[in-house]
């Protein structure tokens, strides 16, 4: 039981730093430090999407629109750190 723990929390640790990395890597697109033309960058974006957006998806049907502002990272972190 203790070893399903610690995956489960190794896991989630895992999601954390995945939300997180995703979410700077936006604001650097966003700021245009980080060229999406290049095809590693365009790839690592791809595919942290890919992981997030299950996550986000719930999340931003309930939450309202704030425009530009994305929050739903937020939410997504403190809903795994609860």
């Amino acid at each position: 039981m203790l070893l399903l723990l610690q995956i489960a929390d190794l896991l989630l640790g895992v999601l954390r730093w995945i939300i997180i990395i995703q979410a700077i890597l936006s604001w650097l697109v966003a700021f245009n430090v980080i060229n999406t033309y290049n095809d590693f960058v365009r790839q690592v974006l791809f595919a942290l999407d890919k992981i997030t957006a299950p996550i986000y998806r719930p999340i931003r049907k309930v939450m309202p629109d704030f425009g530009a502002l994305d929050l739903s990272p937020l939410v997504a972190l403190l809903l795994i750190i609860i």
